[in-house]
């Protein structure tokens, strides 16, 4: 509500399929308030959605043939990934492209 409130204006949610953004208090609150217009994305859908080609190059290089010790271990291993990507603009851009969106 902060952020409709600080926009003044309608809000547009594009979501994923993450079991939360389906749970029944989401649904009602989006139901109950005509100034959000919600949108989910198919389960896996890279052209629609770069952050899938971001989690792909995680899978397949920091987190590959990893068993992670506790939950800070996963973030450690996530935020190194990440920064690998993040100096990598070719990478990122490689990601975009898949969209068809401008880079």
């Amino acid at each position: 509500m902060v952020a409709h409130q600080q926009l003044q204006g309608p809000i547009v949610l594009i979501w994923d399929n993450l079991n939360t953004h389906r749970a029944a208090g989401l649904r009602d609150f989006v139901a109950a308030h005509d100034w959000v217009t919600l949108f989910h994305l198919p389960p896996y859908a890279p052209e629609l959605n770069p952050v899938e080609g971001i989690w792909s190059l995680l899978r397949r290089s920091s987190q590959a043939n990893t068993a992670f010790t506790d939950p800070d271990h996963l973030v450690r291993v996530l935020r190194h990934g990440l920064r690998q990507i993040q100096y990598r603009g070719h990478l990122i851009d490689g990601c975009m492209t898949t969209t068809g969106l401008p880079t």
